[in-house]
């Protein structure tokens, strides 16, 4: 799927100081993202804090980022959960009308094996109206979609279109690469692989950092889709810092510190999150001082 190559960006759910849905925000980051020239957005993913959202409120988020688009870059919804009958569910319920895809997480805490990870993910294929990108994340979830599953899954259901690889793995990454059907994506979901998941033969990045900073993130992106590895490589050790500042405390709270820097929305998190650090803070604005000139 050609639009969803290159870079995406997972959105944060900005927070007033009373920990309600700061709308205005939220539209100014889509704002910001689109002005700096990412591929598509991902609506209610980890980033997004989707985990402590009401049904209720992840409807209006949905709302704020459709109507903030306008239709001018690809939308992907998050739906994923250890609850398989609860994304069937959840499938079934939501209007995906606006969205050309959606995000589903390998099931987390309940750590199944490779055979559950398979049956979980069959489950959604048959229930889902909407192509798939299966997300793997070792680091949250508790276990690792091997390549062998990942591989299954995309021969045997046709709308399973790619995955979002976020073991950090490079040697799993080109595994994937190398094995993967023509037309299956290989994304990456960790900054720092991203360039190296590119110029391996990957089709892109779901980003963090790329909200913060749309335009030179999604400029090492092209580059290395060009295969610009110099100038890609020279903006990949520039933001380097910032890959490392952002999760230093946790995602997505130096990222909302980031933005908070930039005039966009809080830092505000909620519980079981707290927010970025006074120092973590003051280590940001120091970055993006410096960043900007280097990359100007």
């Amino acid at each position: 799927m050609e639009q969803l190559a290159g870079t995406g960006v997972a959105l944060i759910t900005p927070f007033n100081e009373d920990f309600s849905i700061d709308t205005q925000a939220l539209s100014k980051v889509v704002h910001y993202c689109i002005d700096g020239g990412v591929d598509y957005l991902v609506v209610l993913g980890t980033t997004g804090e989707t985990a402590v959202l009401s049904k209720k409120e992840k409807q209006l988020v949905i709302n704020t980022v459709v109507a903030a688009n306008e239709g001018r870059l690809p939308l992907v919804l998050g739906i994923g959960s250890n609850n398989t009958a609860a994304v069937v569910e959840e499938l079934q319920e939501v209007d995906l009308k606006e969205f050309v895809a959606i995000l589903s997480v390998s099931p987390y805490y309940s750590r199944p094996t490779q055979e559950g990870i398979y049956q979980h993910f069959k489950a959604i294929s048959l229930a889902s109206p909407k192509p798939i990108l299966l997300y793997n994340v070792p680091g949250r979830t508790g276990s690792n979609m091997l390549p062998e599953t990942v591989l299954r899954l995309a021969s045997d259901f046709n709308n399973i279109i790619g995955i979002k690889e976020a073991s950090g793995d490079m040697v799993q990454v080109m595994r994937l690469i190398k094995d993967k059907p023509s037309d299956f994506m290989i994304i990456s979901g960790d900054d720092f692989t991203a360039l190296p998941t590119v110029l391996a033969g990957g089709d892109g990045v779901i980003s963090v950092l790329g909200q913060g900073l749309p335009t030179e993130f999604s400029r090492m992106i092209r580059y290395g889709l060009e295969n610009k590895v110099k100038e890609a490589f020279n903006l990949h050790y520039a933001l380097m810092e910032g890959m490392d500042l952002i999760f230093k405390e946790g995602n997505p709270a130096g990222i909302k510190a980031m933005l908070e820097h930039m005039g966009i929305g809080t830092a505000v998190v909620r519980l079981p999150l707290v927010e970025a650090t006074a120092s973590l803070k003051k280590s940001i604005s120091r970055f993006l001082s410096s960043v900007l000139k280097i990359v100007a």
